[in-house]
């Protein structure tokens, strides 16, 4: 899932990866909402909430939003200079070591969340969880040619209504193109909700430490991948 980037890559290699990580997502979305009540992926709403702020008047409102779309996006930024300095140094699976490191951190957030302020605003943990989606986002849609994307639900609820505009103007003849990616557009979605169950339920019984079981899967994840290239080298 971690390896084949690009053109190279499956739909159904497409559909797991998506699904793990949507998955992933959603449970840190709904775990980071309900502890410290900002949602770390969904800078749409962070965005919206920041410029009703502005109209408003809430300085505090503006600040912790603009704070969680700047940590987003350094994630992101973060992964993409990652990604390069190991092409230009020839790392193998360099995708998997940033996977394998975003699992540590949340390990690392889980186990110390009871000692991370959150207040004022959303603190280490939300701006940590944000840092941790944007740097996830990014590196899935680099390795899946942009196909894929884990924490960007907007956009895949778009590409989903195309693709149904799509099937039901050749309902009776549905390309299988369009079939294929009426699936990996759901699944993915489904899949993101359903994480968001999970985490929601694991926050319930374990509050923020929940994070831990969410980077401990991503470890086991991408791990094999960091260690057959090691072996390949």
């Amino acid at each position: 899932m971690l390896v084949h980037e690009g053109p190279s890559r499956s739909i159904r290699t497409d559909l797991r990866l998506g699904c793990t990580l949507a998955a992933v997502a959603g449970g840190v979305n709904a775990t980071g909402f309900l502890a410290v009540g900002a949602y770390a992926a969904n800078m749409t709403g962070n965005l919206s909430a920041m410029a009703t702020g502005l109209a408003q008047g809430g300085r505090m409102t503006v600040l912790c939003s603009l704070g969680l779309v700047v940590a987003f996006v350094a994630g992101a930024m973060v992964a993409t200079l990652r990604l390069r300095a190991g092409y230009r140094r020839g790392v193998a699976c360099i995708h998997a070591r940033i996977i394998v490191l975003e699992g540590i951190v949340l390990v690392a957030l889980g186990l110390t969340s009871p000692c991370l302020p959150t207040r004022p605003g959303v603190g280490v943990l939300g701006y940590g969880l944000a840092f941790l989606m944007g740097m996830q986002n990014a590196t899935v849609t680099h390795i899946s040619g942009a196909r894929v994307r884990t924490t960007h639900m907007t956009g895949m609820l778009t590409d989903l209504g195309l693709e149904l505009a799509q099937w039901m103007e050749n309902r009776t003849r549905p390309s299988p193109d369009v079939t294929t990616r009426l699936r990996l557009h759901g699944a993915i979605i489904a899949s993101f909700v359903l994480g968001g169950s999970a985490g929601a339920l694991g926050y319930g019984l374990w509050g923020a430490r929940a994070l831990t079981g969410l980077g401990a899967g991503l470890i086991l994840l991408a791990l094999p991948a960091v260690l057959r290239g090691r072996w390949r080298a």
